[in-house]
């Protein structure tokens, strides 16, 4: 077989190395324009898990990388002149340069043939000629333009600028580093990577780059090879007193915006993309080297188990793009942590390091826990006495932070945990019954601070379904009043209940198992809508709002809260998301009206301001009152970031407590981009750009989860919906998973003998000792101190 690599970096050069050592006779050769001894970039750092793959794929090459890993576990967070240090991670790291001739040399022994300062035939040529060609051939790859059309690339440029240094300063752990000056806020991720140098990248926000006089350096001409030595310059100024003294070193180091590289599909007949080629991930959770080297062990082993190589170039790509597809998810929420860091400069410095160290949600308050238990209780202390957002009942400072208090607006609950409105399709004519009384009493027995019922009616026009219930009538509030004196009898949880009008969403039936819906037959009841747009092709065209039907409609909100206050819930919460219609009067897909009410935000913004003013002077203060919104709309041309961040100033503005941050469901053609708590960042940005207390909700199941997005100031209260219908007992499982018994999940007394986790299966085995010597434990902080010159060393006489 003949194969012809594109590229003699890393991944290349890997590929090509484990490809010849497991099929000694194919022909391999490697195209490299660069000479052997040519280097960008500084240091490659490298997770325990690739480098268990390394040590079992090539003993050889791991080896000779071990000599030359500079090894540490702790993370520095410089921030606010302090220095907060979190253990236990475990890091290795080399050179790039000596990463290439360790892999050069291994090459040259197998009988790779590389061909240094050599342009690659074009690609069409290759594929030609061999019979296969793998492209490494970088970010900016040839191979990935000339098959455009089929691998379907998508480029997102970001909007920071980072240059790549490096320095002689030999940092002792991975640091983060956050400057904040007269311009705006700079960072630094910086590490060791031998005995002499640390890598050094800067990293800074267009705006503030240029206030800070970044773009004059970046406009001049730099020939090819040379840095922005006046940038560099500068950042050796403002960084001075991290650098001790210490310079910064170029190598062709200028002004760069990171590009997260996606295709749609990797190969193209016998061409396969490889490393940077196919995907990027931002280097704030790993190296592009790391991933490039990963992927050249899944291509050579598929290429050596599969007959063909169609089907091993189909087993590659099936294999590693859901591994690559979660580094990028991961990636892209550190990535949007940093262009935002500016957000969280106000946070206390335990609170900031901790928020930094979870940025990407795959390291959690347990995980971190498990690393350095003494760094998290810090993180938890400093919380606790910084949190002025609940009252503490004595020796309740230690508590998880999900179980601590919160008060909402006048209302105090006594942990974080709402269980959000679920939609039951239960009710007759607006009447909620039995199935509704079962569940929400047994949510509010399973120790939730916060208990909304699910989607009511203002009126018999606002449903969305039959099934759904009301609050318009003295029969509903009657039963809703039976509901609530139920509850309140049994638990101390507080029970809210959430209004709407279903405005074009309306008139359905009850949804299918896979969330669609199907209008109910013509006629059934009126839609209205703010402007005359059907849901999707199979709905009713809504009439548009009339001033007088905007009357009317207030009216009816504003009796369900009344009717809501008399029925005896405690919070009450308006639902401006999701496509309803107060949604459909805030989302500009939605709203196409001409008159006050349309156009620009604060058109849009009239109506549900003109209702939440008018329902906040009959809810009483002592109460709480919250509302919905969709903080995007997941389509081209929806509510943007600014949009959120406005709508919820307004809301607060006009009398809500806090804002329960949903997303989606304005328009059918939405293409959200699920995955585990995936709305909470839209939290995090209207919570931290504002001030408003917000509830994150979507996809959080955890306890874990909860507590991470409570210490780190994503948001305030969390609403955990799937996780609590599968388990209404879900808040006081977790209490008792974290060892916590007490007044914040109290288990009711009849079913206090099951708090303790029943016996199973082999539970009461003691295993035997097994060792004959214990292995002694890993330290916690670990830090890269250079080895000293044996000849510095002095010799006793």
């Amino acid at each position: 077989m003949r194969v012809a690599v594109i590229g003699g970096g890393p991944g290349g050069l890997y590929f090509a190395a484990l490809a010849k050592q497991l099929s000694p006779r194919w022909d391999i050769t490697v195209w490299e324009r660069n000479a052997p001894d040519d280097t960008f970039g500084f240091g490659v750092v490298f997770s325990d898990e690739t480098l268990d793959g390394i040590a079992q794929a090539d003993p050889e090459i791991f080896d000779a990388m071990s000599e030359d890993f500079a090894r540490w576990s702790d993370i520095d967070v410089r921030y606010k002149g302090q220095v907060l240090t979190s253990g236990g991670h475990g890091f290795a790291a080399l050179g790039r340069k000596r990463l290439l001739q360790i892999l050069q040399e291994r090459c040259a022994a197998l009988g790779v043939d590389v061909r240094y300062r050599t342009q690659a035939p074009p690609v069409e040529e290759l594929s030609a000629r061999y019979d296969l060609v793998v492209a490494g051939d970088g970010v900016r790859s040839a191979t990935r333009a000339t098959y455009a059309d089929t691998f379907g690339p998508d480029l997102d440029e970001r909007n920071c600028r980072y240059m790549w240094l490096g320095t002689d300063k030999v940092f002792e752990a991975f640091n983060f580093i956050v400057a904040e000056r007269d311009f705006g806020t700079l960072q630094v991720h910086a590490y060791p990577y031998d005995d002499t140098r640390s890598t050094f990248i800067v990293e800074i926000d267009e705006a503030s780059w240029r206030r800070a006089g970044f773009d004059t350096f970046a406009a001049r001409e730099h020939p090819a090879g040379t840095s922005d030595e006046d940038s560099i310059r500068l950042c050796e100024d403002i960084l001075a007193e991290h650098l001790d003294g210490h310079r910064l070193i170029p190598n062709n180091s200028r002004w760069i915006r990171f590009t997260t590289v996606r295709n749609r599909t990797w190969q193209h007949g016998n061409v396969v993309l490889l490393g940077d080629a196919a995907h990027t991930a931002h280097f704030s959770i790993g190296s592009g080297t790391k991933l490039a080297m990963e992927d050249s062990l899944a291509l050579a082993a598929c290429l050596h188990e599969h007959p063909d190589v169609p089907t091993a170039l189909a087993a590659y790509e099936s294999e590693r793009k859901p591994v690559v597809e979660s580094t990028q998810r991961a990636a892209q929420a550190s990535l949007e942590w940093f262009e935002n860091v500016g957000r969280y400069t106000g946070q206390q410095p335990y609170q900031f390091a901790f928020n930094l160290l979870t940025r990407s949600r795959r390291v959690t308050c347990d995980n971190l826990r498990v690393r350095d238990e003494e760094f998290t209780a810090a993180v938890g202390r400093s919380h606790a006495a910084h949190d002025t957002s609940g009252v503490a009942l004595p020796g309740e400072a230690d508590a998880p932070p999900m179980l601590r208090p919160f008060c909402l607006g006048g209302l105090r609950l006594r942990n974080r945990v709402v269980v959000p409105p679920t939609a039951l399709y239960t009710a007759r004519d607006g009447v909620p019954g039995d199935f509704e009384l079962v569940h929400l009493s047994t949510q509010a027995l399973g120790g939730s601070g916060l208990v909304f019922a699910g989607m009511t009616a203002v009126s018999p026009d606002g449903r969305a379904t039959t099934g759904c219930p009301g609050l318009y009538t003295d029969e509903q509030e009657a039963a809703w009043r039976r509901i609530t004196d139920f509850v309140h009898r049994q638990a101390e949880t507080c029970l809210g209940i959430q209004l709407t009008h279903a405005g074009r969403r309306g008139a359905t039936h009850t949804p299918r198992l896979d969330g669609s819906t199907v209008p109910l037959d013509e006629g059934a009841w009126p839609l209205l809508a703010a402007s005359p747009l059907a849901w999707n092709e199979h709905s009713a065209v809504p009439r548009e709002a009339t001033r007088q039907d905007m009357d009317v409609i207030t009216r009816d909100f504003v009796a369900a809260a009344e009717r809501a206050h008399k029925a005896g819930f405690d919070a009450l919460e308006l639902q401006y998301g999701h496509g309803h219609l107060m949604s459909g009067f805030l989302s500009p897909l939605t709203n196409q009206r001409t008159d006050s009410y349309g156009g620009s935000l604060a058109g849009r913004l009239r109506f549900p301001l003109e209702v939440l003013r008018a329902v906040r002077t009959v809810w009483p203060a002592g109460k709480a009152l919250v509302v919905r919104v969709s903080a995007a709309d997941w389509a081209e041309g929806g509510t943007t970031e600014a949009d959120a961040v406005d709508i919820a100033r307004a809301v607060a503005d006009a009398g809500a407590d806090a804002v329960d941050v949903s997303t989606g469901e304005v328009v059918a053609h939405q293409r959200p981009r699920y995955g585990r708590s995936y709305q909470t960042p839209y939290a995090d940005l209207i919570r931290n750009a504002t001030g408003v207390p917000t509830i994150a909700v979507g996809a959080i199941s955890t306890y874990d989860d909860v507590n991470s997005i409570i210490l780190a100031g994503r948001a305030d209260l969390c609403a955990v919906g799937r996780a609590q219908l599968h388990d209404p007992l879900w808040t006081l499982h977790a209490a008792a998973a974290q060892g916590y018994a007490g007044p914040a999940a109290p288990w009711p007394r009849s079913w206090k003998a099951g708090s303790g986790r029943p016996p199973g299966a082999r539970t009461d085995r003691i295993p035997p000792r097994l060792q004959l010597l214990r292995q002694p434990t890993a330290p916690v902080h670990q830090r890269w101190l250079a080895p000293i010159e044996a000849a510095a060393v002095p010799t006793a006489r």
